[in-house]
C-alpha cells in the first residue's frame, strides 16, 4: 500500500481510489458485524453510519443529525436507503448501487414518525420476515420507539451503534488511502490558516480563509461544525470556536479545522505565535510537543491506549504541567466519524483499555492551558496517526512551530 495522497481527481493514467470496491468492502464489514451480533437486522440514522452503508452524501441541516436519513441492513441483502426530500431522486438518478430506496419524513413530528413506522418501515420489515426478533438501532427518539412498540410489538430493539463501531473499528487499506487524501486537504487548510494568522486579523477571518481553501480543494466540510480558531487568552481556557477577537502581537493562535473528503475526516491541529513567544509560552508548547511525540511512539501493536496516554501525561509532567492538561480524552478514533471510538486518555467511568491494532486510525491531541499568561497560555498540537505492523505512520504533515520550542 502506498502511503501518500495521490490527488483528489479521477485520472486515466494512475490507479487511485476504487470507490465501487470501497462500497463493497464497507457493506461486507457491516454484514459481518451484524452476523456476529444478536440482531436479526439493523436500522441506522447517524450520518456516518448511513454514509458507510449507502455512500449517500446528504444535505445536512444544522441540528437535524439522526433525523434526516436512514438505512436498513438485513443479512444477505444490499442496504436499503431511507432518504428525505431530494435524496431519493438523487439516489434513483445517480446511485446505481442502491437497489431499494424509500422517502421518509424528518423524524421529529410524532404523527409523521408514526406514519413512517406504520406505512413504510413495517412493510419493509414484513417483506423480510422481521416483524419479530431483534432489530439493532444506532439512535432513535422516543416517539419512534413508542411507534415501534405500537405497530411492531414483537420486535425487540437492541444496540446497533456498537455493531457499526465494530465494523468501522479497523480501516481497510482503501479507507486508509482515502484518509491520506483527506489529510492532504486538511494539511492545506491548516497551512492556509497558519499563513493568515497575523496581528490585526480576527479569528473569524482566519477561519474563513481556511474554509475557502477547504472548498477550493474539494473538501466537503470541516472536522467540526464550528471551525476552531482561538487566539491569545481564548486558549486559556480554550473557547473552541472562532470569534470576532482581534489577533494581537504575542498571541498564541491555535487552528483546528481539518477536512472531510469522500466521507472520511482528517483532524489536524497546530499552534503558532504572532511575534516573539514568552518563556512560559515556549515551555507550554515544548511540553505539549514532546508529550505528543512520546505518545505517538507508543502507538504500536502490543502497546495499549493507556501506554500512550501515560507517556503523554508523564512527559507533560516533566515540565510540571500535568495538572494543566485539558479535561477531555487525549486522542480519538477517526474515519467516517469525525470523532469516534476508540479513545486515548479517557478518564470518565466506563473507559476501556485495549491494545493497538494495525489499521486503526487516530487523532492524537494533547492540550495544556495555563491561566494568566499574557498572549495566552494554551497549546494544542494534533496529528493523525495510522497504526501499522511496526512503527506508527504519521498521516498529517504540517510543520511544527520551531520558534516555540525551548
Amino acid at each position: 500500500m502506498s502511503r501518500y495522497a495521490k490527488g483528489p481527481f479521477a485520472v486515466d493514467w494512475e490507479d487511485r481510489y476504487d470507490f465501487a470496491e470501497l462500497r463493497r468492502q464497507r457493506v461486507a464489514k457491516a454484514q459481518a458485524a451484524l452476523a456476529e451480533s444478536e440482531a436479526d437486522g439493523m436500522l441506522v440514522w447517524k450520518d456516518e453510519n448511513v454514509r458507510y452503508l449507502t455512500a449517500l452524501r446528504a444535505q445536512l441541516i444544522a441540528g437535524k443529525t439522526t433525523s434526516l436519513n436512514g438505512a436498513i441492513l438485513v443479512p444477505g441483502e444490499d442496504p436499503i436507503l431511507l432518504g428525505s426530500g431530494g435524496e431519493i431522486d438523487k439516489a434513483r438518478m445517480g446511485m446505481s448501487w442502491i437497489a431499494e430506496a424509500h422517502a421518509v419524513p424528518i423524524m421529529e413530528q410524532r404523527e409523521l414518525v408514526d406514519g413512517f413506522v406504520k406505512n413504510i418501515l413495517t412493510p419493509i420489515l414484513a417483506n423480510r420476515g422481521l416483524t419479530s426478533g431483534k432489530l439493532a438501532v444506532d439512535q432513535a427518539n422516543i416517539s419512534f420507539i413508542h411507534s415501534l412498540q405500537a405497530h411492531l410489538p414483537d420486535l425487540e430493539l437492541v444496540d446497533g451503534d456498537t455493531v457499526m463501531q465494530k465494523a468501522r473499528w479497523l480501516k481497510t487499506d482503501l479507507e486508509v488511502a482515502i484518509i491520506e487524501e483527506a489529510c492532504a486537504i486538511g494539511d492545506s487548510v491548516t497551512q492556509r490558516a497558519l499563513d493568515e494568522a497575523k496581528a490585526g486579523r480576527r479569528e473569524l477571518e482566519i477561519a474563513g480563509d481556511a474554509m475557502q481553501t477547504l472548498f477550493y480543494l474539494g473538501g466537503e466540510m470541516a472536522h467540526v461544525t464550528t471551525p476552531f480558531v482561538a487566539s491569545g487568552e481564548h486558549m486559556s481556557p480554550p473557547h473552541r470556536l472562532a470569534t470576532d477577537k482581534i489577533v494581537r502581537n504575542s498571541d498564541l493562535v491555535f487552528i483546528d479545522i481539518g477536512a472531510m473528503w469522500n466521507g472520511y475526516f482528517s483532524d489536524i491541529g497546530r499552534t503558532t505565535i504572532v511575534g516573539k513567544p514568552s518563556k512560559d509560552q515556549k515551555k507550554i508548547y515544548t511540553a505539549v510537543y514532546e508529550g505528543l511525540m512520546a505518545g505517538i511512539d507508543k502507538m504500536r501493536p502490543g502497546n495499549t491506549n493507556q501506554d500512550c496516554a501515560d507517556a503523554i501525561i508523564n512527559k507533560v509532567g516533566d515540565y510540571g504541567l500535568a495538572d494543566h492538561l485539558f479535561s477531555l480524552f487525549i486522542g480519538h478514533g477517526i474515519g467516517m466519524g469525525a470523532n469516534e471510538p476508540p479513545y486515548i486518555g479517557e478518564t470518565l467511568p466506563g473507559s476501556t483499555v485495549y491494545e493497538f491494532q494495525p489499521n486503526q486510525v487516530f487523532a492524537v491531541e494533547p492540550l495544556v492551558w495555563v491561566p494568566n499568561v499574557r498572549g495566552g497560555g494554551g497549546v494544542r498540537i494534533e496529528d493523525m496517526v495510522l497504526i501499522t505492523d511496526g512503527a506508527p505512520h504519521l498521516l498529517s504533515r504540517v510543520e511544527y512551530e520551531e520558534k516555540l520550542m525551548l
